[in-house]
């Protein structure tokens, strides 16, 4: 089980530029962990996976059978909330269950700033 207060760094950096340029690629996995009304309201990145923080123990962890099968521990994962702070909490959950790569990188207004595409969900 992982501690979403646990006080360890919240990952590596990562630009968003790269980070938009990385997922267009295809060489980076990149996470929503808003709820589902904040997706609703908002949109989401273009090409993000929708995985509400608080799914994270059944549908990140590579052990659980519900796990999402889109992850992979060795693929580089991308993650962002709305301002950063579930963002830095799901790199540090990811870490604990063995992903290699995991960046924070905000919020979404980032993404959008960045020149990032925004879709409706």
């Amino acid at each position: 089980m992982f501690n979403f207060f646990n006080k360890q760094p919240a990952g590596p950096q990562l630009s968003m530029a790269d980070a938009i340029e990385q997922v267009a690629a295809g060489t980076l996995i990149l996470i929503d962990v808003r709820d589902g009304n904040e997706v609703a309201q908002t949109g989401k990145a273009d090409g993000a996976i929708h995985l509400p923080l608080m799914s994270f123990q059944m549908k990140a962890d590579p052990r659980s059978p519900e796990v999402m099968p889109e992850l992979c521990v060795d693929t580089p994962v991308g993650i962002y909330c709305a301002t950063g702070a579930r963002s830095g909490m799901a790199v540090r959950a990811m870490t604990g269950m063995g992903y290699k790569t995991v960046h924070n990188l905000g919020g979404l207004g980032n993404w959008a700033n960045a020149g990032g595409k925004i879709v409706r969900a």
